[in-house]
């Protein structure tokens, strides 16, 4: 499992950053004179360091106007002017002004803007709505995960601490790793498949494969559904099982950017749909009871005909439209609401990103 942690921006890859500029030099004086006499020694070994250096590429500081930034990213992440990253705004009354626009028109991507290839024409639904009641009927699922923060809190806790501790990549962390790693507004990925899956717990043994993986999810569920509530491992797969026939299992709770407006990053996540019936699960977490409105899922652009990936493109890896400019018109952000806590789509169907304004506690995404 490739890790990607990013506390509070969201999914920033770990990276190394453009180097502050220094700054004019100061005018000479005895001490500073001293100073000099002083580091004369190291001097060799810098010269050495430089020649080490050579050759090697650098990353050019920052244009006017512009923060310092990592250089390495996810895909779907964008290089902010101040003017854009700030001033920090309130997502709540963003969002109010923002509509779905689910009945935005199909897109056509220009030529050349990325790699990859045009398909059949879709005549099928884009982005498809579904419910926690309609997966787990008779439990009034969807109204208590509408209504109670804490019920979520709760879940989206037990999940990431369960998904943690059987993920075989998190193993050697230290105690306190998983606790800053746990922490709500850090993103999280793993494996959703339970059954069958290739999970296990640290210090465990091959027998712990059929006991129950979910173990805080399945406590958290029973405390809040009663009796008749589905284990832990049963929540996952069935979620899960929306993926269609030939699922990679890639789980991923998502925080995101928070309390700012960014641009749009329009890609797919492998532009690829095995057997033709794999599709991209979202599980929203609203950031307060009985919330009716945008901002929690990503944002999508429903295509013309289907759009594959080139045949040489790696098979995990996004496919990103660079530089795509894309009329309003065409941006559809879902909507959460009670009874539409799930939405599901083909990556070959549609180009998303995270949201332009963010107002969420998170977003799961199963694959």
């Amino acid at each position: 499992v490739r890790l990607l942690v990013a506390k509070k921006s969201g999914d920033v890859e770990p990276s190394e950053t453009v180097a502050a500029s220094a700054g004019p030099k100061a005018e000479s004086t005895p001490s500073t004179a001293r100073r000099r006499r002083s580091s004369s020694s190291s001097s060799l070994g810098r010269r050495r360091h430089k020649a080490v250096n050579e050759g090697r590429r650098r990353t050019p500081p920052p244009s006017p106007g512009q923060y310092a930034v990592a250089t390495r990213r996810a895909p779907h992440q964008f290089d902010h002017t101040t003017e854009k990253a700030r001033p920090f705004i309130d997502g709540k009354t963003e969002i109010a002004a923002q509509v779905a626009n689910e009945d935005a028109p199909t897109f056509v991507i220009p030529e050349g803007i990325a790699s990859g290839y045009d398909g059949d024409e879709i005549s099928h639904q884009h982005v498809e709505t579904t419910s926690l009641d309609n997966i787990f009927p008779g439990l009034g699922f969807s109204n208590l995960f509408a209504s109670s923060k804490e019920f979520r809190t709760d879940l989206r806790g037990a999940m990431r601490e369960d998904i943690f501790d059987t993920t075989p990549a998190y193993a050697s962390m230290s105690e306190k790793a998983r606790r800053m790693l746990l922490l709500p507004d850090s993103s999280l990925q793993g494996s959703w498949k339970c059954k069958d899956g290739r999970w296990e717990r640290k210090g465990g043994s091959d027998e712990e494969k059929d006991q129950p993986r979910m173990i805080a999810l399945t406590k958290v569920l029973s405390k809040f559904l009663g009796e008749e509530a589905p284990s832990g491992d049963e929540f996952m797969d069935r979620i899960g099982s929306l993926c269609g026939s030939r699922p990679s299992t890639h789980w991923i709770d998502i925080v995101g950017v928070q309390d700012r407006r960014i641009a749009h990053s329009w890609h797919q996540d492998t532009g690829r749909s095995p057997s033709g019936d794999a599709k991209t699960v979202l599980l929203g977490f609203p950031p307060e009871d009985s919330y009716d409105a945008v901002g929690v899922f990503s944002h999508v652009i429903k295509l013309e005909k289907e759009r594959h990936a080139a045949e040489d493109h790696p098979p995990n890896e996004p496919v990103v439209f660079t530089n795509m400019e894309v009329d309003e018109k065409y941006i559809v952000r879902p909507r959460f609401s009670e009874g539409g806590e799930l939405i599901f789509y083909r990556d070959i169907d549609v180009l998303h990103s995270s949201p332009d304004v963010a107002y969420r506690a998170s977003v799961m995404r199963f694959m």
